[in-house]
């Protein structure tokens, strides 16, 4: 089917109790174990990309692959700019044709950041596209940009007023989760999730969760997370194929081989995350 906006996807996820898994892609053949994982769960899903990932090969060529993935497919998919890091990328990526954006500015004090997420909402909902929204930090490294460290935890009470004041569709929260490997087991504050949704009607984002525990991010989509990001383990996935293959066949030079191996362990590795949000069978 054609590519749909992220906003029915999430608000059916608030309403039903679960949550839709959101997975960053570098190449085509992980856009076809997305896709594939989604098919074969009947699983709702969302298909992002980072700057960091734009810059390789474009916005054009990604959004190119996700489409012609799409409309073979019989579930529905988003394309999301995961963490758009200036209002230009942001519309560049709605120019292109990404059917949810999402603009990052967790990193500028805070009446800055409504005013750049709201520039950017009134700048994406006359064309139907929603928007996602950051307020608080997500440690680690996300492509070239480092956090800082200030206060990482979002506070509910700005959390609504951060909502009523830009109209952003969603919000990503600060609990505790890091983008990258984790050094040790990752402890989130669950009770902030509870804290914020009291506050706030939009559907909460969850990042950073590559590697955190499948029992804490259950916990988090049954406090009211409805979106659930994964990107390190799935470049992690990806990598171990291929390394499995060569190790066995080191002579091996049709890239084709050796990247089905990677896409079959990306493929697993999504079904396993869209069984813990709980998406599996809610595809409409």
């Amino acid at each position: 089917m054609p590519l749909v906006t992220s906003k029915q996807l999430l608000l059916d996820a608030q309403a039903g109790g679960y949550a839709v898994g959101a997975f960053n892609v570098e190449n085509m053949e992980m856009v076809q174990a997305v896709v594939a994982a989604a098919e074969e769960l009947k699983s709702p899903v969302l298909i992002q990309t980072t700057p960091g990932t734009i810059k390789y090969a474009g916005l054009a060529m990604y959004l190119a692959n996700v489409k012609a993935a799409a409309e073979a497919a019989s579930v529905p998919i988003a394309m999301h700019l995961d963490h758009g890091n200036s209002f230009d990328l942001a519309m560049q990526a709605l120019r292109t044709g990404y059917t949810s954006i999402m603009i990052d500015g967790s990193k500028l004090p805070f009446e800055d950041n409504i005013a750049l997420t709201k520039s950017v909402v009134d700048a994406c909902h006359p064309a139907g596209v929603p928007v996602e929204a950051e307020l608080g930090k997500v440690g680690g490294k996300e492509d070239d940009l480092v956090g800082d460290d200030s206060d990482p935890y979002t506070d509910p009470e700005q959390a609504r007023e951060f909502v009523e004041r830009t109209n952003c569709d969603f919000l990503a929260i600060g609990i505790g989760t890091s983008h990258g490997v984790y050094k040790g087991t990752p402890k989130l504050d669950v009770e902030r999730v509870t804290a914020v949704k009291k506050l706030v009607s939009v559907p909460l984002v969850l990042h950073g969760t590559s590697g955190v525990p499948d029992d804490q991010v259950r916990e988090c989509v049954r406090r009211g997370m409805c979106k659930v990001n994964y990107a390190t383990d799935l470049r992690i996935a990806f990598t171990n194929g291929i390394k499995e293959y060569m190790a066995k066949d080191p002579d091996a030079f049709d890239p084709k081989k050796y990247n089905a191996v990677g896409r079959e362990k990306v493929k697993e590795y999504v079904m396993s995350k869209m069984q813990v949000v709980g998406s599996v069978g809610k595809a409409k």
